[in-house]
């Protein structure tokens, strides 16, 4: 992939209104998963970002946003989905790691999409993804796969969820 990293669907500021951008693919490092239970989305952050960081720092590879998951399908009580993050350049081969955990190079798509900001705790994200794509066909385009998520406030013990930032992400097309 010769795309250089440019993640120029980041906004500082949350996205209040649904906005339809054209956007480059971006270079991640993520954790693929297939048909995996929704249940256990959770330990599936935990163990990808425990392992994750410290093979990047290894690798001389930079982290260039924040972490998302990037779903292929529609979630039922399984999503097929990638974990992880965009990076300045990718690793040369997928790395198994000490606990197991799988890391390979990916991409965040390029082309149309639709982004809009949620604000509030992850529990409310069904509802959020809802709204949105609705707000996505109100303004005359439909929501395609790949959408992704992309997490801009890092959730801690401390945090307050309802502060919690999470970015949503479509392709669409006409």
């Amino acid at each position: 992939m010769t795309d250089t990293p440019d993640p120029s669907y980041l906004h500082a500021e949350p996205r209040t209104a649904v906005e339809f951008l054209e956007i480059t693919r971006v270079p991640t490092v993520v954790r693929k998963m297939t048909d995996h239970p929704m249940s256990d989305m959770a330990a599936v952050f935990d163990s990808t970002f425990t392992a994750l960081f410290p093979l990047l720092e290894v690798e001389g590879i930079k982290p260039v946003g924040p972490a998302f998951s990037l779903h292929h399908r529609m979630p039922t009580e399984t999503s097929t989905f990638e974990v992880g993050v965009p990076v300045d350049r990718l690793l040369a081969e997928a790395v198994t790691t000490d606990s197991g955990v799988v890391l390979e190079s990916s991409s965040l798509p390029g082309g149309s999409i639709a982004t809009v900001s949620h604000l509030g705790p992850y529990d409310d994200l069904g509802e959020a993804w809802d709204e949105f794509t609705g707000r996505v066909m109100d303004g005359g385009a439909a929501p395609q796969l790949p959408f992704w998520e992309v997490y801009v406030t890092e959730p801690g013990p401390g945090a307050d969820p309802a502060s919690m930032r999470t970015d949503l992400y479509t392709m669409v097309g006409d």
